[in-house]
């Protein structure tokens, strides 16, 4: 097992070299090396994830010592060898799409060298067992992944790589801030320290000083995991990166990297702030706020990545949602007490879970058949893709998958994900009608969303939802429905009919996208089982009894969703975005946070003030200094101020100018001299002082004193030894 654990974290680290190596001399042999290490990097995950089905414990089972004084520290459970197989599935299927997309690509060498090392970086992620180890591959994962976006090295490429950069670098920096901070206060940076297992709460809930300290480093370290997963405010380089970055990374980035993020999350609710009210309102607010701006930005997007992009940031939010709940509703030791008929978080729990695995999944299948399209065309644009998959029936059953999927359309597998959140709000409006009727509870003894607050959340859940379902009308009905304006644009599609991408890629995006109503048409058999697998990680409850998924009660909620977004895409789309027969960007450029707050704070807001700053005070020294000099320390005047050499030099040329005197009456009265000793005594005196200086600072200078140095203390040892 051990063994195990270092060769899917670190076998693709080293491949990584010798895939680069290997493709500047062949660059077939380098595309199936770099098939066969993903491939057997998921075989590896796979094996692991069996036995963790097999053994229910979370112990630390590697440590590498001394790697940067702590060391590296992985653990396995039910929920990281889960989603290390799902990371490694993934990349696999990316890697084999690759050989394709990347065909008439340039730096081939370098794209494939970091899929491995970030393939790499991303299992180490999800298999640390402290802060510090998720920290190391944190970074090495943002830092190499960043030239997935910058591959092209366009322009635009540029611009939204240093974005990525720029957001990576500032987020892992406040998020070591916020590990020294965590470690300061607690000693420890293992998940497992921060859990009580007797009273089923965390070190926050007992710990008796630094709490200010432990919520600070708290706050800090999910700045981080937020930036990472695309959180709002800071999803800002989701939109800029995909569109820019190859298909086959921005499947990678969109369904694996954001969970990487998501699992900082959910290592923060469930281990350091399990229980903390507070804490889980904060989730859940980032949540909503995430969910909703996504979704607004993907329904105005006339983009097919970006679109993709932002709703990756809506989908986060879904989770942040169910997140959330998860951390209201968790009661220690059940909720069956506290609330009769409620099962604590186990919905909320569950549903956030696999709302991540819906979401890798569907995505990885939408941006692969992103890239078959723009691989073709090399246009993204809605109005340029227009029609291009009429008459390719295989291209629109795998992009329909993926749309149904994460539209929570039943019978397919984000449906399921949906409901149990929606269901944990639900449950959590009943849980707080019912607080707000025991007299008992003293409101400022807790705090909670009141019920109009809560539905008003379940309302933009559903909005949400239905915008979803709206935005993929749109990018469905625009490519596979409407035909393209110019007759001869359509007639090259049409000409593309079976050979628009190979054998290969076709079975990789096949079996990516039949996965999705596999899960969502089998529930109990799949879907149930990856929860159970995976909920103990955030200590739920074990469920008694099976949830009614297609119950008329849990539809009831799709069919909201799918209502509202039936009527967006016919009101918004149709009749605000289309005009004269073409999609147009109503999203305007002033709505770009990036543009319209980052960028001109920190280029140009924050060097300003900071510089204006620093001058002033750098000119309040000068003026502190030249007022003490003539106020507290004035200089006082010499009675006889020397024009020049020093007191010395002076008197010397006063004794030798009294002798000249009197040599001028006696020896020299016919040829008197007159010398100026003052001023020679003092030019001497100046030359000796400069080449002194010189030689001592000379490096000739400082060996001899070494030397000499040396030789005293070799000779003191002789001597004591001696004596």
């Amino acid at each position: 097992m051990n063994v195990l654990i270092c060769s899917v974290v670190f076998i693709p680290m080293t491949a990584a070299i010798v895939s680069y190596i290997t493709g500047r001399f062949n660059k077939n042999i380098r595309n199936c090396f770099a098939e066969l290490v993903t491939g057997v990097t998921f075989g590896f995950a796979l094996y692991l994830c069996i036995q963790a089905l097999m053994s229910d414990s979370a112990t630390v089972i590697v440590e590498i010592p001394y790697i940067c004084g702590m060391g590296l520290h992985f653990t396995i459970d039910g929920f990281r060898a889960m989603y290390g197989t799902i990371a490694a599935f993934m990349w696999f299927m990316s890697t084999l799409f690759s050989r394709e997309y990347f065909a008439h690509y340039h730096n081939r060498n370098r794209y494939y060298m970091f899929l491995l090392l970030t393939l790499g970086a991303t299992e180490g992620v999800f298999y640390s067992a402290d802060f510090y180890t998720t920290f190391i591959f944190f970074e090495i994962m943002s830092l190499t992944s960043y030239m997935w976006v910058a591959h092209d090295e366009k322009k635009e490429s540029m611009r939204a790589a240093a974005t990525y950069l720029a957001v990576a670098v500032i987020g892992g920096l406040v998020m070591l801030m916020g590990i020294f901070l965590l470690y300061d206060v607690t000693g420890t940076l293992f998940f497992n320290d921060f859990l009580d297992a007797k009273s089923g709460y965390s070190l926050f809930s007992y710990l008796s000083t630094g709490r200010t300290q432990f919520t600070v480093a708290g706050l800090c370290m999910l700045f981080g995991f937020g930036a990472k997963a695309g959180a709002f405010p800071l999803h800002i380089w989701l939109p800029k990166a995909h569109p820019v970055a190859p298909a086959p990374a921005s499947a990678l980035l969109s369904g694996i990297l954001t969970k990487a993020g998501m699992y900082g999350i959910l290592i923060l609710t469930s281990y350091l702030f399990l229980g903390d009210m507070m804490w889980g309102n904060l989730i859940l607010v980032l949540g909503v706020c995430t969910m909703v701006v996504g979704a607004v930005l993907a329904l105005f997007s006339v983009d097919l990545k970006r679109t993709l992009a932002c709703s990756s940031v809506s989908q986060i939010g879904f989770i942040l949602v169910g997140v959330g709940m998860s951390g209201l509703l968790y009661f220690p030791g059940g909720g069956e007490n506290i609330f009769p008929g409620s099962g604590g978080n186990l919905l909320a729990v569950r549903g956030s879970m696999l709302h991540m695995v819906n979401h890798s999944l569907i995505k990885l299948a939408l941006f692969m058949a992103a890239g078959v399209i723009f691989m073709n065309i090399h246009k993204l644009n809605l109005n340029d893709i227009r029609g291009f998959g009429h008459g390719k029936p295989l291209l629109n059953y795998i992009f329909l998958m993926g749309a149904l999927g994460i539209g929570g359309i039943p019978l397919w597998n984000g449906y399921i994900s949906k409901t149990l959140i929606h269901e944990s709000i639900v449950e959590y409006i009943e849980y707080v009608n019912m607080m707000e009727h025991v007299s008992a509870v003293v409101p400022g003894e807790w705090s909670r969303f009141s019920s109009g607050m809560l539905h008003g959340i379940e309302w933009a859940f559903l909005i949400s939802g239905g915008l979803t379902i709206a935005y993929m009308t749109k990018l469905y009905v625009a490519i596979f429905v409407e035909k393209n304006t110019d007759a001869t644009v359509q007639a090259s599609f049409d000409a593309l009919k079976g050979k628009y991408m190979n054998k290969v890629s076709a079975f990789a995006l096949t079996v990516s996208a039949t996965l999705l109503p596999v899960m969502g048409f089998l529930p109990h058999i799949v879907m149930d089982r990856l929860a159970d697998m995976s909920q103990s990680f955030m200590h739920a409850y074990t469920e008694e009894e099976s949830i009614a998924y297609f119950s008329l009660e849990n539809l009831k909620g799709a069919a909201i969703s799918l209502g509202i977004g039936i009527l967006v895409y016919f009101v918004i789309v149709r009749l605000w975005m289309v005009k004269e027969n073409k999609y147009v960007n109503r999203w305007y450029w002033l709505l770009d946070l990036e543009n319209l707050i980052y960028r001109p704070v920190l280029l140009k807001i924050l060097p300003s003030v900071f510089g204006f700053i620093c001058r002033i005070l750098d000119s309040l020294v000068d003026a502190v200094v030249v007022f003490l000099r003539k106020t507290v320390y004035r200089d006082s005047k010499l009675p006889q101020e020397l024009p020049e050499g020093t007191p010395l030099t002076h008197m010397s040329a006063c004794v030798v100018g009294f002798l000249q005197k009197i040599g001028n009456k006696t020896i020299f009265r016919k040829h008197p001299r007159k010398v100026d000793y003052d001023h020679k005594f003092a030019m001497f005196h100046e030359e000796w002082f400069e080449n002194s200086t010189m030689i001592a600072r000379s490096m000739s200078f400082g060996l001899l004193l070494f030397c000499v140095g040396l030789l005293a203390m070799i000779g003191y040892l002789f001597i004591m030894d001696i004596f």
